[in-house]
């Protein structure tokens, strides 16, 4: 089925089988997966905030791990995300074939793209859970305000997803994403507040930092997981929802001139 390039996206539910095949293929390998994605950012929490955060003093009036727990969170998300949206999806694109032949059924690219984009969703979200359940083992979580964190988790894969699939169109090769590792996620987590508190940045570099995807989803997890409800929380939720669905626009476009040129 060909689809505009310009056109709106309108996948309906067509794309829950997409979904579904991704799903088994990854079910094979879900213990691994799972244990892949949880190592790093362990290291990050458990080194870090237990190691460097004995020699600190508090930070914005809780302990370093706490403070680190909720950037840990998100930013093991949007990792999840983002290797799920790249290589794998880049996989199934370029090299395996797979999406050429889906696009040979009546199912149109609109609904391969939205299975990419809820399935690294999904798989984030299995990520950042396993993180939370650690946290919560750790008792670094102050009340059940936390369980909101789930739907912010969700939410931060659907945006870094949707921004993976803008690269994963673009990319003539697996060796491309490495610019936008260097360039964008990298500084990205420096900047966000996952580490240390933004506002410590030079007001410039604060100013720019705001705008970015990941310091919205530090700002609503944080509070959370401190028993706090978040300051601005549906602006922080709205401007994640509005990276997502842009993003996922101008990855529906590029993909459709890049496979149907």
């Amino acid at each position: 089925m060909t689809t505009p390039q310009f056109a709106i996206p309108r996948p309906g539910l067509r794309w829950l089988p997409v979904w579904r095949r991704n799903f088994l293929v990854w079910r094979k390998l879900a213990i691994p997966s799972v244990l892949g994605n949880l190592a790093d950012p362990l290291i990050y929490m458990l080194g870090l905030g237990y190691g460097l955060g004995g020699l600190l003093p508090q930070v914005n009036g809780v302990s370093y791990v706490s403070f680190l727990a909720a950037g840990t969170v998100v930013s093991s998300t949007m990792n999840a995300a983002t290797f799920e949206a790249l290589y794998s999806a880049f996989s199934r694109m370029h090299v395996q074939k797979t999406w050429d032949a889906i696009l040979n059924t009546p199912l149109s690219i609109d609904h391969v793209l939205s299975a990419e984009l809820v399935w690294a969703a999904s798989k984030s979200l299995l990520s950042g859970l396993a993180i939370l359940v650690v946290i919560a083992a750790l008792g670094l979580t102050h009340s059940w305000l936390a369980l909101w964190v789930i739907p912010v988790i969700f939410l931060t894969g659907l945006a870094f997803g949707a921004l993976g699939l803008i690269v994963c169109a673009l990319a003539p090769s697996y060796d491309f994403f490495m610019y936008y590792f260097t360039l964008f996620i990298t500084p990205m987590m420096l900047v966000s507040g996952v580490f240390f508190p933004a506002d410590q940045l030079p007001a410039i570099v604060h100013g720019v930092a705001n705008w970015l995807p990941l310091s919205h989803a530090v700002l609503l997890a944080r509070p959370l997981l401190l028993g706090e409800v978040p300051a601005n929380a549906l602006g922080h939720v709205a401007a994640l929802l509005a990276v997502a669905g842009v993003a996922f626009y101008v990855a529906s476009v590029l993909t459709r001139r890049r496979l149907l040129k």
